[in-house]
């Protein structure tokens, strides 16, 4: 037989084999296939979907390439995942580590909310081993209860150095005191500033005392309707020697008719407070302004003072606790740097907010605002006009006028 003919015989013999044993795989792997059961989305252990299910906190399972099998809506939520990515690099970093040495690890992140914007989100991350090709990341979410502590430390360092002040003054007068009791002059000086330290001490006291009450209170539940009309007056009432010591006239005007829903003493010491700073700013022999006014809703009092104003970055700041834009002058004329604050904690209690508008050389003017008391629903007319609102505020601040002004002829 031709050698050409063999060969070509041989080859087709081959490629059939060939052919034969191709499919003879396909079958076998299909076979296989048939026998484990369908193939899905990658299996957890027995149990492990249900477990997590009723954690209650976010959760990510990635596989063994960092790829995410299963992830919790929370998760998505924190922005830890997107698609099927774990996002930040911490977090693979953490992975990896479990990965490698099969130990529990556990940190607290603080990482970017999202692609867009500085806000961030501090988790307590807990990272181990699930089965033998997966591992399990749960986060909880620590953002406010951190915040929360980082105000409670910042408030306790800022009372610690506030309180020393006085109390130092106080002891190092009475030293003073002991050193010189025949001398009447000196005695009679060192008993004015004593008296003076402690009267700021008591403020200070005084002022603490009130930030804590108005942590535990429950407007919603203990509020009534409070007539803001008597409310100034009482506030200004308590600020009529403050007033008259520096020869400073306080002028009310305008009339409200409706009420608004608080506690009246909170509300009258926010308004003291604002009225106490006007005073303590102004110069003597000015006039301060206090106006009343009902608009959409909302009832405003707007308090003017006639003194030096603030720069715009003190106005960012000036509501801070123990923030002053002045700090020699605060102390000289017995400021605590927590008024405002707690005006504006006031404020926030009863749903409403306070603003200022201030220009170097022009005064300032601060207003709070407050939504007035809502009527029997039976009784509440249709198509009310919305409240103004921050837009219309941040208009006229633009505008370079304040959104009210006090009562000034």
């Amino acid at each position: 037989m031709d050698p050409l003919v063999v060969g070509i015989v041989a080859g087709l013999i081959g490629l059939s084999f060939g052919a034969f044993g191709v499919l003879a795989f396909r079958a076998s792997e299909r076979q296989r296939s048939l026998l484990a059961g369908p193939v899905g989305e990658p299996s957890l252990p027995a149990g492990a979907t249900d477990v997590l299910s009723v954690l209650g906190k976010a959760f990510v399972v990635v596989d063994a390439i960092d790829g995410v099998v299963r992830a919790s809506p929370a998760a998505y939520a924190y922005g830890l995942v997107r698609g099927h990515t774990v996002v930040h690099a911490e977090l693979l970093a953490m992975t990896a580590k479990v990965r490698g040495n099969g130990v529990i690890l556990e940190r607290q992140l603080e990482l970017p909310r999202g692609p867009l914007g500085q806000g961030t989100i501090i988790v307590n991350v807990r990272a181990a081993m699930l089965g033998d090709e997966y591992i399990l990341l749960l986060a909880d979410d620590r953002t406010e209860i951190t915040r929360t502590e980082r105000i409670r430390n910042d408030f306790v360092a800022n009372v610690s150095h506030e309180l020393k002040t006085p109390v130092g003054a106080i002891s190092l007068l009475a030293e003073a005191l002991e050193g010189s009791p025949d001398d009447k002059e000196a005695v009679r000086r060192f008993a004015a500033r004593m008296r003076k330290e402690a009267s700021r001490l008591a403020a200070l006291v005084q002022d603490i005392i009130e930030l804590s009450r108005l942590q535990g209170a429950d407007i919603v539940h203990m509020g009534r309707a409070v007539d803001v009309n008597e409310v100034v007056a009482d506030a200004v009432d308590r600020s009529r020697l403050a007033a008259e010591a520096k020869s400073i006239e306080v002028r009310v005007g305008g009339h409200v008719d409706v009420p608004v829903f608080g506690d009246p003493d909170l509300l009258t010491n926010a308004l003291r407070n604002l009225i106490d700073n006007a005073i303590r700013y102004s110069p003597a022999h000015t006039k301060v302004g206090v106006g009343i006014r009902h608009k959409d809703g909302l009832v405003s009092v707007s308090v003017t003072d006639q003194g030096e104003g603030m720069t715009p970055e003190d106005q960012e700041r000036v509501f801070e606790r123990f923030y002053r834009v002045d700090a020699a002058r605060s102390r000289q004329t017995g400021g605590t740097g927590l008024g405002l604050s707690i005006v504006k904690h006031v404020m926030e209690n009863h749903g409403g907010e306070v603003t200022v508008w201030s220009q170097l050389g022009k005064g300032s003017t601060f207003t709070v605002r407050l939504p007035e008391m809502e009527e029997d629903p039976e009784d509440t007319p249709m198509g009310d006009a919305p409240a103004r609102g921050a837009s219309q505020n941040q208009h006229d601040r633009a505008a370079g006028r304040p959104p009210e002004q006090g009562a000034f002829p």
